[in-house]
C-alpha cells in the first residue's frame, strides 16, 4: 500500500510498474470480467434470448440451395441477388451452400419487379424518389413449402439530372433487394421462434 501510495506524486504521474507487483489484482481483475461476462449471459437466457441464427435453423436445415430465377427485363440483378443470399446463409444462417440434389432446404427467390413514385421536385425535376420493390420467396423448409411475397421501399434524393439514368435505378434496385433479403431473415426468425414456442 506504501508503495502504491509513494508512486503519485505531486504531480500525478503513476509509476505504471508498481502494478505489475500484485498478481492478486490481475487475478482479482479477470474474476471480475468472467463474473461479468457469466451474468450477462445467464441474464439473456433468463430473458429468452437467442440469436436469430438459432431461430432459422428451426426453418432450415444446414444444407441449403439457392436459386433465383432470373428476370427477362432486369437479368443483371440475378447475380448479386444470388451472391447476396449465399452470404447471408453463411453468416446469418450458420449453413452451407449445396447443390438442388444434396439440399435439405432450398429458397427459390424472384424478383417481381419495381416501381419508382416521384416524392419531391425542384425547378423542374424530380430531387427525391421512391422505389417499391417486389421479391417472392418460395421455400422447401423443416415444416414443408411456404411462400413469402416482401415488398421494400428504398427512398432517396437524386440529382436534378439524373432521374433516367440507368445507374440509379440499378443502385435503387439493388438497395431494395438487400432490404427484402434481410426482411426476409426477420420473417424466418420469427417463423423459427414460433415452431419454438409450439414445440415446448
Amino acid at each position: 500500500m506504501t508503495t502504491l501510495n509513494r508512486s503519485f506524486s505531486k504531480k500525478n504521474k503513476p509509476q505504471l510498474s508498481t502494478l505489475h507487483s500484485s498478481p492478486q489484482g490481475h487475478l482479482s481483475l479477470r474474476s471480475g470480467a468472467l463474473f461479468t461476462l457469466i451474468a450477462a449471459m445467464l441474464l439473456l437466457t433468463a430473458c429468452g434470448y437467442k440469436p436469430s441464427s438459432h431461430l432459422i435453423r428451426n426453418v432450415f436445415s444446414d444444407s441449403v440451395y439457392v436459386e433465383v430465377v432470373i428476370d427477362r427485363v432486369e437479368p443483371e440483378n440475378a447475380p448479386y441477388v444470388k451472391d447476396e443470399m449465399n452470404r447471408l446463409v453463411y453468416t446469418r444462417f450458420k449453413g452451407h451452400i449445396v447443390p438442388k440434389d444434396q439440399a435439405e432446404s432450398q429458397i427459390s427467390i424472384d424478383y417481381k419487379g419495381s416501381t419508382f413514385t416521384p416524392l419531391t421536385y425542384e425547378d423542374g425535376y424530380v430531387v427525391r424518389y421512391r422505389a417499391n420493390i417486389r421479391v417472392k420467396f418460395d421455400m422447401v423448409t423443416k415444416k414443408g413449402k411456404l411462400s413469402k411475397t416482401i415488398v421494400s421501399v428504398f427512398e432517396s434524393d437524386i440529382e436534378k439530372s439524373s432521374i433516367s439514368s440507368s445507374a440509379l435505378r440499378t443502385e435503387a434496385i439493388r438497395k431494395g433487394l438487400e432490404k427484402s433479403l434481410n426482411e426476409f431473415l426477420a420473417y424466418a426468425s420469427a417463423k423459427g421462434m414460433l415452431i419454438e414456442k409450439s414445440s415446448r
